[in-house]
């Protein structure tokens, strides 16, 4: 590695696989000022302390969105949305849309998604082969959160449109393109769950019982309700969060499994094994590979003063790979434990629907592996050009 490393300015090597770069970086320094003025965090523990600590870490991006934005819909969204936001707005958006992610909840959910499984199963198993991400891994997250928020079927590919467009926002370089395809998205998500929640309150009785847009849009809590603008945006948020790393998720989850099947015997041999598999899959290929916070006043990690109102980068790539907490974390095994990755955040911005994701995770695997258990790599995978998401465009395998 270089002697300077910027975020901004990764190398070709970095976007292919970052974990090596990161590993040299966190070795030389774990608290790395990048040539901007930020902050890069590569340790495990530094950004457990930064997660763990909301009013001295701030979440609220309009410091950060306004120069990248500017009075757009764009900024509009991203500081509007619940995982851009800091108590106790924070706190009182949340808790209106947690009765989403109950157990009861969840529980409801379960036969839905083993029903798209199978389903999705049935068609991969009479064509002999497969590409995950468009025929599998995409198909079982967009449906499930679609159904949650009420929206039909045939609209499914045009929310993963929007989300595309709204999520490439959050990258740290864009094109003139890329800001003017996000924020057209934005004004079209909105506009669409308008619509869509004007034909719910006319047609109440045509919703399914696991949908919720009906109850996020008369939520009421402590006498606050979400105003229109906060409601339109945890719906957008809840569209894109809720398939996007899901879809991540589910793809690597395959190949890495067949690229080790040896962990593919194991699990095999041992189906209570799929929930560390999951949570290995998690810590191995983080969805979502930076998070970022802001201070509010002087702070001290690993012994670097990090001045007040600088902006950090929290790479969880990185923290998910400090072999202080997790031995030999670059070998992918299903039976670790303890394993307590950083995936899904910690502390009062822990993923809400993180139950959701591990419960559509373990249904997948479980009954891909047992029902193919010879399925095996056509071609390596394609890894987009990302740093903030970590996914793969593309992975053909071959069933038998």
């Amino acid at each position: 590695m270089t002697t300077v490393f910027d975020l901004r300015n990764v190398p070709e090597e970095y976007l292919s696989n970052p974990y090596r770069i990161l590993s040299e970086l966190r070795a030389k320094s774990p608290v790395y000022k990048n040539p901007d003025g930020t902050f890069i965090l590569t340790g495990y523990n530094d950004i457990v302390q930064t997660y763990r600590s909301p009013i001295i870490w701030s979440s609220d991006k309009k410091a950060d969105f306004k120069p990248k934005f500017g009075n757009t819909p764009l900024f509009e969204h991203h500081t509007n949305s619940v995982v851009f936001i800091d108590p106790p707005d924070h706190t009182r958006i949340r808790r209106l849309f947690q009765s989403a992610f109950t157990r009861k909840a969840l529980a409801a959910f379960v036969p839905r998604i083993i029903s798209l499984v199978d389903e999705y199963l049935d068609r991969i198993e009479d064509q002999g082969q497969l590409e995950v991400v468009e025929e599998f891994s995409f198909r079982l997250p967009i449906e499930v959160v679609c159904d949650l928020l009420g929206v039909p079927r045939q609209d499914r590919e045009l929310i993963r449109g929007w989300a595309n467009a709204i999520l490439t926002a959050l990258e740290p370089t864009l094109t003139q393109e890329q800001l003017d395809n996000g924020n057209e998205a934005v004004v079209n998500f909105k506009q669409y769950l308008r619509d869509l929640i004007i034909h719910r309150r006319a047609h109440p009785d045509d919703a399914r019982d696991t949908e919720i847009l009906t109850v996020l849009v008369d939520a009421e809590a402590d006498g606050d309700r979400l105003s229109e603008t906060e409601l339109l945006h945890q719906c957008i948020f809840m569209l894109n969060a809720g398939h996007e790393t899901s879809t991540n998720m589910i793809t690597h989850g395959i190949n890495e499994m067949l690229s080790n099947p040896d962990q593919i015997d194991l699990l095999s041999k041992d189906p209570d094994l799929i929930e560390t598999m999951v949570e290995e899959v998690l810590r191995y290929q983080a969805p979502i590979q930076i998070n970022n916070r802001r201070t509010i006043t002087d702070q001290t990690l690993s012994g670097v003063i990090i001045p007040a109102n600088t902006t950090v980068h929290l790479m969880i790539n990185a923290a998910n790979r400090d072999p202080a907490q997790f031995p030999e974390p670059d070998r992918f095994d299903i039976t670790r434990r303890p394993n307590r990755h950083l995936s899904f955040g910690l502390g009062v911005h822990i993923c809400a629907g993180n139950a959701l994701a591990r419960v559509e995770a373990q249904i997948a695997f479980q009954r891909l592996f047992k029902r193919f258990p010879k399925l095996a790599l056509r071609s390596s995978a394609v890894i987009a050009p990302r740093l903030r998401f970590r996914e793969i465009s593309s992975l053909h395998v071959s069933v038998t």
